[in-house]
């Protein structure tokens, strides 16, 4: 064997050991869809973990064993609650048969609650598994846990009256509270009217030092499509506020790391053409917000990358369209840099592509690029000026990062 055919052979090998390093030093973990099932990916390892069910919504629990989701159907009418344990490589259900409307993991434990139509409940620990269940309350509407771990902020729907809709009730509720009243307390009530107007509290998010909680004041299903209110309380409930109206997506207002600040997407209207703005509200809400999207465009998700910069699906708007099918909005990404407000387009996807669901993880950023007729693919960069690489071809939606606590 010549030297020159040594060198080339040289060349390879550490071409393709150079190509695995890199894919293997994402050090990233993600449960995602494809092909209506659950995988998860490890670094550059991809792993298939159901096979016959109808998979959405997987949720990591606090230490990244387990993985809670949805086994459900193309007409929406099954929503059986399932869980996949990493260690013992199962999927089971905690109960002989439970169906989920919502359902979140502790902050600080294995336990998972979940609300099977208007009855909180949450789950005991068996040989180290979340298994079984015992009530907690009943009239549920939303809830979250509080980031101790040891009670749930939970909401009633409101109650129409002979004089209208009544007002919206908010309750603290121990986990163990087992339906006992004197472990269920009165914590704010929501008086509505024309110009806050709704009949349920949903989408409950804690600030990062739990002082403030977020969540959406919704109204009635056809006015929800158009409208509906962002609210925050402090961890009390000595002080309420609303802070702006915005559409029914929970994606779109986030909690900053480290800071009091709220950045939604504001604006009315159920067709995102126009009149959709990146806000940022600071705590309390009345001493100020600031509206960070040009004229001219529309902001239509949103992420934050550090307590500074805020990353964007942007698009143009379409003031043009007045009737016929709504037109798609092809988004790309944008870093907004909020004490200079310098601005700047961070992906360029093709004609008739588009970019959304921005994620920042461990100094990541990862997104789902949308292409017409073909599978979506998750996009990945190191930083906000790292190359741009395809991470999990062929996904449902967006993954979902298993994040140790306290890391962004």
């Amino acid at each position: 064997m010549n030297y020159r055919m040594l060198l080339s052979l040289f060349v390879i090998f550490f071409s393709l050991s150079t190509a695995a390093g890199a894919a293997g030093e994402v050090p990233l973990t993600a449960a995602f869809v494809r092909n209506n099932q659950l995988w998860v990916k490890e670094g550059s390892e991809e792993r298939q973990l159901t096979y016959s069910q109808h998979v959405y919504n997987p949720k990591w629990s606090f230490d990244g064993r387990f993985i809670a989701y949805i086994d459900g159907d193309e007409q929406g009418e099954k929503s059986d609650l399932y869980i996949y344990d990493m260690v013992k490589n199962e999927s089971y259900q905690p109960y002989v048969q439970v169906s989920a409307t919502d359902f979140k993991w502790s902050p600080n434990n294995n336990q998972l609650a979940y609300n099977d139509q208007g009855i909180l409940n949450v789950t005991k620990i068996k040989h180290g598994r979340p298994e079984m269940f015992e009530n907690v309350s009943l009239g549920v509407s939303g809830f979250e846990w509080f980031p101790n771990g040891k009670e749930f902020i939970v909401s009633s729907q409101s109650n129409l009256l002979p004089t209208g809709w009544g007002p919206i009730e908010l309750f603290k509720v121990a986990a163990d509270a087992n339906l006992q009243q004197e472990k269920i307390h009165p914590f704010f009530t929501i008086l509505t009217n024309k110009d806050l107007f709704a009949i349920t509290a949903e989408e409950f998010k804690w600030s990062d030092d739990g002082k403030w909680l977020s969540f959406l004041a919704i109204p009635t299903a056809s006015w929800s499509n158009d409208s509906n209110s962002l609210c925050v309380i402090t961890a009390k409930g000595e002080r309420f506020q609303e802070v702006g109206k915005m559409l029914n997506n929970q994606d779109w207002f986030n909690w900053a790391p480290n800071k009091n600040q709220l950045a939604y997407i504001s604006g009315e209207g159920r067709f995102l053409v126009e009149n959709k703005r990146t806000t940022i509200a600071e705590m309390p809400a009345f001493i100020g917000q600031k509206v960070y999207t040009p004229k001219g465009d529309v902001d239509l998700d949103l992420s934050w990358y550090s307590p500074d910069v805020v990353i964007v699906a942007r698009s143009k708007e379409n003031k043009e369209w007045k009737e016929g099918p709504v037109p798609t909005m092809y988004t790309s990404l944008y870093s907004i840099h909020l004490k200079s407000n310098d601005q700047k387009q961070l992906t360029a996807p093709k004609e008739k592509e588009r970019d959304d669901t921005p994620q920042a993880v461990n100094g990541y950023i990862t997104w789902v690029r949308h292409m017409e007729n073909e599978q979506n693919n998750v996009w990945i960069r190191e930083g906000l000026e790292g190359k741009d690489s395809i991470w999990i071809k062929n996904v449902e939606s967006e993954p979902v990062f298993y994040i140790e606590k306290h890391k962004l």
